[in-house]
């Protein structure tokens, strides 16, 4: 019988997954031909040309399954071997000076956002995740927080739209703006990792510069990445205390009311089901990291388990980029860009302002 549900169910989601498979090889193939278009960004812009076919309809009843299994388990999957690239050794290099700058863009800017898109009366989990995705890590920031609230996929898809537009404007903005500002190759590095969403963004953008530029970036981006559990942790705690204060209105707003006293009493006995502070496949991300600081694994599994995460993120992104409608988004996201965009050059500027603060303490990681 189990035997029976399960070639089911895989019969059910093999549709959208080998969908999401065969955008991650055109993904691939575009990255190759124009390698200034990282192939995870590549994954969300041909899930949104998805969606805008005229026929999607007719075979979204045929693939949203997979693509729904796309989106949330495989992105989680991609958290956890995410924490394979970083080692706290190479975090530890950069120096106190550096990483508490570092610590503190990310904070400040995640608490501003936060701020902002609530001000701007975002919908759903929206300002959450736009403030992860801009402060820490992009899109696996965004899926992480979006496990831990249980984010709706319609909550999820705009964040992860609005991260892939500015960290792909920040390709061919920042190195713009390099000459202008004097910054020497290292410098660059330092404030393209500070200041730019995902990885392969990061790396994008700072490879322009040369090699100092780019080893400099992927140590101070991964810096960041490493802010990825205390912060689903600290946001966790603040949207469970949320919720206890929602629930403790209602439940004396139930009080109030004699008549309905009873069944303010029944529900008082219903527990309330809560996001855990720190989602399993966040722990799985921790553990990653711990193994590859303290335990000498060989480059053929680090390469490895860096082929697999770009795969099972670009699937799970290619799946989140096809729940996008360009029509809702242009009819209803002009809030959303425009935290998007003040998130962004704030990041920018206090990042800026971080490699201008190194310079002239002469820190050594930049010289």
């Amino acid at each position: 019988m189990n035997r029976a549900a399960n070639s089911a169910s895989l019969r059910r989601i093999s549709p959208g997954l080998a969908l999401a498979l065969v955008a991650f090889g055109l993904a691939l193939l575009i990255s190759f031909l124009v390698p200034a278009i990282p192939t995870l960004t590549a994954c969300v812009v041909l899930g949104i040309l998805f969606s805008a076919l005229p026929w999607r309809n007719f075979v979204r009843t045929e693939v949203k399954p997979g693509l729904a299994i796309a989106a949330r388990r495989l992105l989680r999957i991609g958290v956890v071997l995410l924490g394979f690239k970083l080692s706290l050794v190479n975090i530890a290099e950069l120096g106190w000076l550096v990483l508490g700058m570092i610590v503190l863009i990310v904070v400040i800017t995640f608490f501003f956002t936060w701020g902002l898109g609530r001000m701007m009366r975002l919908p759903g989990q929206q300002s959450l995740l736009i403030a992860a995705g801009f402060s820490i890590c992009g899109a696996s920031a965004i899926g992480a927080m979006a496990g831990m609230t249980r984010a709706k996929d319609s909550d999820t898809a705009t964040p992860i739209a609005l991260v892939t537009l500015c960290g792909t404007l920040a390709i061919a903005v920042l190195p713009a703006l390099r000459p202008l500002l004097g910054l020497d190759s290292a410098e660059f590095g330092m404030w393209t990792g500070a200041s730019v969403h995902d990885v392969g963004q990061v790396v994008a953008t700072a490879q322009i510069a040369g090699a100092t530029a780019l080893a400099v970036a992927v140590v101070v981006k991964l810096t960041r990445v490493a802010m990825l559990a205390p912060m689903v942790a600290l946001a966790g705690v603040v949207v469970a205390r949320s919720d206890r204060k929602a629930a403790g209105a209602s439940g004396a707003s139930d009080e109030l009311d004699e008549s309905d006293a009873a069944v303010g009493t029944a529900a008082d006995l219903t527990p309330v089901k809560r996001p855990a502070i720190l989602p399993l496949f966040v722990v799985g991300f921790l553990a990653a990291v711990l193994v590859r600081t303290f335990v000498p694994l060989p480059d053929s599994f680090l390469e490895v388990a860096a082929y697999g995460q770009e795969l099972v993120l670009g699937m799970a992104l290619f799946g989140l980029g096809a729940t996008i409608s360009i029509g809702n988004l242009v009819r209803t996201g002009g809030r959303a860009l425009a935290v998007a965009l003040i998130s962004w050059a704030v990041i920018a500027l206090l990042s800026l302002g971080a490699v201008e603060i190194a310079r002239a303490a002469g820190v050594a990681a930049l010289g």
